[in-house]
């Protein structure tokens, strides 16, 4: 009975292991991109770098997204038996540290931002400090 139980035990903990070697890099990449044209500016110059600023915000959006996930939200209403509102949002919430660009650089209309992550370098940095929330534009700080 105790070599049934054993053989059982050994080919449960075995079939719980993954068939292909997982990644052993802990380094995640993330794009951004912004157009130039539609940034708002006085010169050209201004909104190259508007678009610069707006494309690497983006990449760091992405950086959340794969280190949070994605917080999908959906509403669907029905009246008289047809398809009246249907809405989905999605949102992500998250701090990222340590995140560096890679490269920046324009594409025809737009800016591209390639930016990479180490998620162990990321952990390590979380004990240096504190994060607070970020107020809204409509409240004061004092």
């Amino acid at each position: 009975m105790k070599v049934w139980f054993m053989a059982l035990l050994v080919l449960f903990v075995t079939a719980c292991q993954p068939l292909t070697e997982m990644r052993k890099d802990e380094i995640i990449t993330a794009v951004g991109t912004a157009s130039i044209s539609t940034q708002r500016g006085d010169t050209d110059e201004e909104k190259r770098v508007r678009a610069m600023r707006a494309s690497k915000v983006e990449a760091y959006r992405e950086l959340a997204e794969q280190v949070y996930g994605l917080r999908i939200s959906g509403l669907t209403g029905v009246d008289d038996q047809s398809l009246g509102e249907d809405r989905s949002n999605g949102a992500v919430d998250g701090i990222i540290r340590g995140a560096e660009v890679v490269r920046s650089y324009p594409v025809g209309d737009s800016y591209v931002t390639e930016m990479r992550l180490d998620l162990k370098k990321m952990t390590k940095m979380k004990s240096f400090g504190e994060s607070y929330n970020v107020p809204r534009n409509e409240q004061i700080i004092y």
